[in-house]
Formats: structure tokens, C-alpha cells, sequence
């Protein structure tokens, strides 16, 4: 679990390609708090070892994609927070949860400034999405209609893999359909609707706007399942 702290724009510029309203206003964020966080999505067999501990009770369904080592599917973010997180606290001895949106977006962009942490567009062999979609000149290329095994593309330059698409990733905070108050210090946004969770990243159904480091153009309920959103783990680190 790479550790990162440090500061970045969050938010998209208002002349980006593809952005949403609540994409700004873009502001800057200073992470206040070390944080380490996953390489990798969750996987099933991360899942279903919480499953057989009888600590998470609901048992997702893989779409016949394969299990193993594909992200999990069919969970939410209720399932997470309730069931995996507190298995996963208690097993290791240390408290994990959900990256906050801020922590999400620092993550994905890696030091970067433009749509995606490969530049100004990313291609179908650097990530999971709806390949038929093209963005600021991309060739259009393959659509998998499914997950692939976590660590199927290269890292980003944090050594993260597929915080470009694959799964849509739940985050901790409310969403809220503005940056407009948000918090500086990377902390998660706990007021809002807070029936609604916030997901990141893209999936391997999104086409090429919403796999954007800045995108946040979906959100769930909180007990909605769904075979594009999955997750990945996070830790606050002493200073």
C-alpha cells in the first residue's frame, strides 16, 4: 500500500472536454493527514475470505465474469462499510476504510494535471472502459464488456493500478453537487446527501469522459449493488 501526502489541484478546469458542473469550482487540496492505499481494486477472493470468516454476510454474484482475482462486483456501499471494512480492521489490527474523494482524486491523478494520469487521453491497452469511445483524438479500441483480473494494465506513476476504470470505486464522503465549501485538507464531506455515495474512476462499461481523473458523474445509494462499482481499502497513517 504505497503512502502519499502531498498537494494538487482538485477538480477539473472549466475548458475540459467532457467535465460536469460538479467537477468545480477546481480548488486546491493540501492532504492534511499520510494516507496509504491499495494497489489494487478488492478482489472476490478478498471478499470471500470475509464470507468464510463469517463476517460479510452477503454474497456477491461475479456476472460469470470469474472470480478470484477480478475486482468484486455487486456490493455496496453499505456492505463495505458495515461487513468487509470491520473484518478487515479486526483481522489486521489496524483501522482501514474507504479513501475519502479527495484522497481518491490525489491518487488517481499522481502528480498529473490533465483528463488522465497518462495525459490527455489514455487508450484501450492502458486501461478497462468502452473502448468504441474516443477522447481528444484517441483511437478507439477494444470493449470488453467486463472486468479484467486486477493488475492487468501498467501502475500509474504511484504505483496504483486501474484507478482508470475497470470498477467505479466508492468513496466515504456525501456526495455533494458542488466543490463549493468543500473541505482543503483532503478530509471526506460528511454533510450533503448522505443517502448517496459518491463512486470514482470510470468502469469497464464507461466511455472515455467518465474515466477521468476528475469525474464524478456517478453516485449510488448506499445499499445499491450494481456489477460496475467495487472498491478499494485505505489506511491513515501516523504522522
Amino acid at each position: 500500500m504505497p503512502a502519499t501526502l502531498g498537494s494538487f489541484m482538485m477538480g477539473s478546469p472549466a475548458n475540459e472536454a467532457g467535465r460536469s458542473n460538479d467537477e468545480g469550482p477546481q480548488h486546491k487540496v493540501t492532504i492534511g493527514r499520510p494516507f496509504a492505499v491499495g494497489k489494487f481494486e478488492v478482489t472476490f477472493a478478498e471478499w470471500e475470505a470475509c464470507v468464510s470468516a463469517g463476517s460479510c454476510k452477503h454474497k456477491p454474484r461475479d456476472q460469470g465474469w470469474g472470480g478470484g482475482k477480478h475486482p468484486v462486483i455487486n456490493v455496496s456501499w453499505d456492505d463495505i462499510t458495515q461487513e468487509f471494512l470491520p473484518w478487515l480492521s479486526r483481522r489486521a489490527g489496524q483501522a482501514y476504510r474507504l479513501l475519502t474523494e479527495a484522497e481518491w482524486e490525489y491518487s488517481a491523478r499522481a502528480g498529473t494535471a490533465t483528463p488522465f494520469a497518462t495525459g490527455e487521453t489514455i487508450a484501450a491497452d492502458q486501461a478497462n472502459f468502452d473502448g468504441h469511445y474516443t477522447y481528444a483524438g484517441s483511437a478507439k479500441g477494444a470493449n470488453r464488456q467486463q472486468t479484467v483480473e486486477v493488475g492487468s494494465f501498467r501502475p500509474n506513476s504511484f504505483g496504483l493500478y486501474d484507478m482508470h476504470g475497470n470498477v467505479w470505486e466508492f468513496v466515504e464522503d456525501c456526495y455533494r453537487d458542488t466543490y463549493a465549501g468543500a473541505p482543503s485538507d483532503g478530509s471526506a464531506v460528511s454533510t450533503g446527501s448522505c443517502s448517496r455515495s459518491v463512486l470514482r474512476g470510470g468502469s469497464w462499461g464507461s466511455f472515455l469522459s467518465d474515466v477521468r481523473s476528475a469525474s464524478r458523474r456517478v453516485w449510488f445509494r448506499t445499499g445499491l449493488r450494481s456489477d460496475s462499482g467495487g472498491f478499494r481499502v485505505a489506511k491513515t497513517l501516523a504522522p
